[in-house]
């Protein structure tokens, strides 16, 4: 018994746990055997237990050369600073006396929320981006009622942009990348008809509503599949050209009677239309390993440069003689800059948080969503402004924006199943 009882202190000494870790590794101390063996009456075993009756009576510490695992003492030892062990697991023990094991905050975090409900986040995006774009549309309208200088107002637009792109590269959000003479000669040709379309889609905007604007604007995928077929070489199957009749059918019947109708809203929208498409041709062969935030902020720089000649050729002497003073002795001061600054907002956040939908979602969707968004637009530019639309416009705008919509699931349901074939001989 005298044996057992120094055994027993002998394993509660400070200077003895040093030596732990030169045990062998399968080395086992069994508490509660051994406590079960000794004759040392219940009051005297609990004399020397650096723990209470009901923690020894628990599953075993056991020793390893991996994992160590306790049954209690991790806690106490530590506070105690009697030794300091690489855990990385503990066991417990349930109700049960299973054993348990409980991370020690090594463990994976948990989901973020975005994770957890993509299509929820992916929703949001959506919303915000048809907010921002019909909010875009209807300020853009307001200041052209009072400050009718499109040229003027599509450089502010992209003045705000560049101003939010070099803030934003100045806190790394994101990263500058950088950019040598091959890259700038190809984005050149990209930032020059992004620009001109631009400039041309406000002057239609201040020359007629908004809802024909967008109507006329419908015909884009035309022009796309035009210039695809006779200027790339790519061959067009006949089921889109046939969906592109309805559209063509559509804009000429609103255009027809719409009521703020003039040639110079039309023939600028048409313009810009076609600026847009030898956008999108210049961009397939100015494709770089760049992320897309940054190639826009390029864009917008090299666009900006282009708009100024032009503002300042056009409308530089009506702004300085009266435009200016107009526009303040209208609205004041601080309302004529808020308003020019929250447009160019509005401009720069609608088509980055546009490019961060496009590329959460699949074409088909991507499809979808662009017509909606169109039908977004159109429908708030009429409440907000009270336009007044004969019924043939109302049906040949329709017509228009169904004729886009079949358009568009077409093409996506082809681009879809292309790239499925891709992967299929991939792998």
């Amino acid at each position: 018994m005298a044996s057992i009882s120094n055994s027993i202190q002998f394993s509660i000494q400070r200077s003895q746990f040093s030596s732990l870790s030169t045990l062998p590794s399968k080395t086992q101390f069994n508490l509660a055997h051994l406590k079960s063996r000794s004759v040392v009456p219940r009051a005297s075993c609990l004399e020397f237990s650096p723990l209470p009756e009901n923690r020894i009576s628990q599953s075993p510490v056991e020793f390893s050369g991996k994992t160590l695992k306790f049954s209690g003492w991790s806690q106490l030892l530590r506070r105690r600073g009697l030794a300091v062990f690489p855990v990385t697991k503990v066991a417990a023990a349930d109700a049960d006396g299973h054993e348990i094991e409980i991370s020690d905050g090594f463990s994976k975090p948990n989901k973020s929320f975005a994770e957890r409900f993509p299509a929820l986040v992916t929703g949001f995006f959506f919303f915000m981006w048809y907010f921002l774009n019909v909010i875009f549309n209807i300020l853009n309208k307001k200041v052209y009622n009072y400050f009718p200088y499109p040229y003027f107002v599509s450089v502010v637009h992209l003045l705000v942009g560049v101003v939010y792109c070099l803030v934003s590269w100045s806190v790394g959000l994101p990263k500058r990348a950088p950019i040598d003479k091959e890259l700038l000669l190809l984005l050149t040709p990209v930032a020059f008809c992004h620009a001109l379309g631009h400039v041309m889609s406000n002057v239609s905007f201040a020359a007629v509503a908004v809802s024909f604007t967008h109507t006329i604007k419908a015909l884009e995928p035309f022009f796309n599949a035009a210039a695809s077929q006779f200027v790339l070489g790519h061959q067009i199957p006949l089921p889109l050209w046939l969906s592109l009749a309805p559209v063509v059918l559509g804009v000429s019947m609103a255009s027809l009677t719409e009521l703020s109708f003039n040639w110079l809203g039309f023939t600028s929208a048409m313009i810009s239309n076609i600026a847009f498409t030898y956008r999108s041709i210049y961009s397939k062969k100015a494709m770089t390993g760049m992320d897309s935030t940054n190639v826009y902020a390029y864009i917008s720089i090299i666009g900006l440069l282009v708009c100024i000649p032009p503002a300042i050729l056009i409308e530089g002497p009506q702004l300085m003689q009266y435009g200016f003073q107009n526009a303040i002795a209208k609205v004041g001061l601080n309302k004529f800059l808020s308003d020019l600054f929250w447009i160019g907002m509005f401009y720069h956040l609608y088509n980055q948080v546009a490019t961060n939908t496009l590329e959460r979602v699949a074409p088909l969707t991507h499809a979808v969503g662009n017509v909606l968004k169109r039908v977004f637009v159109i429908g708030f530019s009429i409440v907000v402004f009270g336009n007044r639309i004969s019924t043939q416009t109302g049906i040949g705008t329709a017509i228009a924006i169904a004729g886009v919509a079949i358009y568009s699931l077409i093409k996506a349901n082809m681009e879809e199943q292309k790239q499925k074939a891709a992967q299929t001989l991939a792998s």
